[in-house]
């Protein structure tokens, strides 16, 4: 199948698509993470690089101002020559940055010899940077500052003559390492940045497939195919699956009702194609005979008394028809029935014996032992049982037995109307209950079996056929019970019509 993708319109906002999205905030999430953590880890690696160099001068700044010593004094003693043979090569670099500078400055800043050296190049700068030493000797944390474009922590004590001396060490190798450690973090990060975008891409991309599915599948029913469902993933996740469950079901719910609408148009279309055919049988009679009455041809009386009761009859079967008709509008529309408690074998007996004051030659045999009480409308289940009997009386001959009973099983009743005629073929009794059928074209206007079936539906019933050809036709109706037990009855009734 073709999957069809839909351009965004102009002036509408571009659409992305969520597997995207769902990558970007992943990466932008981690990007954020790797930011946040790099920033934590080289802010504490700086502090703890920078305390020590504090603490390195402090102690060296609390040693020399401890000692009492005059810049007199620390030249003449011997102790200190590693400091000459050490330090004096570094300080005379005038094209160095060293990574400490010692200088001795006098009360007004400017440097002062010290070993028996002149000040070099850095001792000035280092001079020239700080400036005044006396805020710096009172301040008992090391300062920043620039010497030469280089950085450098430096602090400041004086000796007992009041020489001041400023003690400086470089930052350089601080920055350059955490500059390092910036970019060794960077480049650690991206890397995990495109693994992680690739990862996201193949794991959202498995995790939409069925979201996906359900696209394909709803494309697919919009093209006609109300068949189609949404198949189950082989790793689904909660969320997906409910929605794969809901989604079937709403289609499943959407394919019943345009099949039941279809099915609904399809049976009115065929309904009103067959009430114009039946309404328009007796119209064309009465009109013709009308015709002839205008025209003056119909001048024996005879030929008028016959022409007037044909018009009268065609009158009697439309009106039927409507009658007919309109009971099953109402039962379409459910209406309210007038419930109350009605006793079933009364309403059978009584169309048995309505059968054999109509048929006096044709065998009735009816079951209907005591009274078995049903709620149920009475007029509507007279209405049944007519119409089954009538059906008995009008498609079988004269002779043929008819069988009328009820019974009471599994909490129902059941009222059957059987006869031993020659039944029914698969096929029309698959139709039985449509409206205008009449099977072989028979008489009747092929309402009864509907209407049969319209009130037993609505008294929450159901009605059943068991037919087949040369076997004759049973008609159940499964009513619910109202009483758990039927009341003795006294008699089982047998008729044998003698000729």
């Amino acid at each position: 199948m073709t999957r069809r993708t839909r351009l965004p319109r102009p002036g509408r906002p571009r659409v992305r698509s969520l597997r995207a999205q769902l990558t970007l905030a992943n990466v932008v999430l981690l990007a954020l993470g790797i930011v946040a953590a790099t920033a934590v880890s080289v802010l504490g690696m700086r502090y703890y690089l920078l305390d020590q160099i504090d603490t390195e001068l402090v102690r060296t700044r609390d040693s020399l101002g401890g000692s009492e010593l005059t810049l007199r004094q620390i030249d003449s003693l011997s102790a200190l020559s590693f400091f000459r043979d050490r330090v004096e090569p570094e300080w005379n670099q005038d094209d160095s940055d060293p990574d400490s500078v010692f200088a001795a400055v006098d009360r007004e800043g400017e440097p002062v010899p010290v070993f028996g050296f002149a000040p070099s190049r850095a001792q000035r700068d280092l001079a020239d940077a700080v400036g005044d030493p006396d805020p710096l000797i009172r301040d008992p944390e090391p300062r920043d500052v620039t010497v030469r474009g280089s950085t450098y922590r430096v602090t400041a004590t004086r000796l007992a003559d009041g020489t001041g001396v400023l003690i400086a060490g470089s930052t350089e190798p601080l920055h350059e390492g955490v500059a390092k450690a910036v970019r060794f973090d960077l480049a650690i990060g991206t890397l995990l940045l495109l693994v992680l975008a690739c990862l996201t891409m193949f794991g959202v991309r498995r995790r939409m497939r069925p979201l996906e599915d359900m696209v394909e599948t709803s494309s697919a029913i919009a093209e006609g195919d109300l068949t189609r469902r949404v198949p189950s993933s082989c790793d689904p996740t909660l969320e997906v699956e409910q929605l794969r469950l809901a989604l079937n079901s709403m289609l499943q719910q959407v394919e019943s009702a345009y099949r039941t609408r279809e099915r609904s148009a399809a049976q009115l279309r065929r309904f009103v194609a067959d009430a114009s055919h039946e309404l328009r049988t007796p119209l064309a009679a009465i009109r013709g005979y009308l015709q002839l009455y205008e025209r003056g041809m119909l001048r024996d009386p005879t030929e008028r008394k016959r022409a007037w009761d044909r018009m009268m009859t065609e009158s009697d079967r439309m009106g039927r028809l409507v009658d007919e008709l309109l009971v099953l509008a109402r039962l379409d529309q459910r209406p309210e029935l007038r419930l109350r408690n009605v006793d079933v074998c009364r309403l059978v007996r009584d169309a048995a014996q309505d059968l054999r004051v109509q048929q006096p030659d044709r065998p009735v045999r009816v079951d209907a032992d005591g009274a078995v009480l049903v709620r149920a409308d009475e007029a509507g289940l007279r209405q049944v049982l007519g119409n089954l009997v009538g059906n008995a009386r009008t498609h079988t001959p004269a002779d043929v037995p008819v069988r009328l009973g009820v019974a009471r099983s599994d909490g129902a009743v059941r009222l059957w109307v059987a006869d031993e005629g020659p039944g029914l073929a698969p096929d029309d009794a698959a139709r039985v209950f449509d409206r205008f059928f009449r099977a072989g074209g028979g008489a009747g206007s092929g309402l009864g079996m509907a209407i049969v079936q319209g009130v037993v539906r609505a008294h929450g019933g159901e009605v059943t056929v068991d037919t087949a050809r040369g076997e004759g036709l049973t008609v159940t109706v499964t009513l619910p019970s109202l009483t758990p037990h039927a009341v003795p009855s006294t008699h089982t009734e047998e008729t044998a019509a003698t000729g």
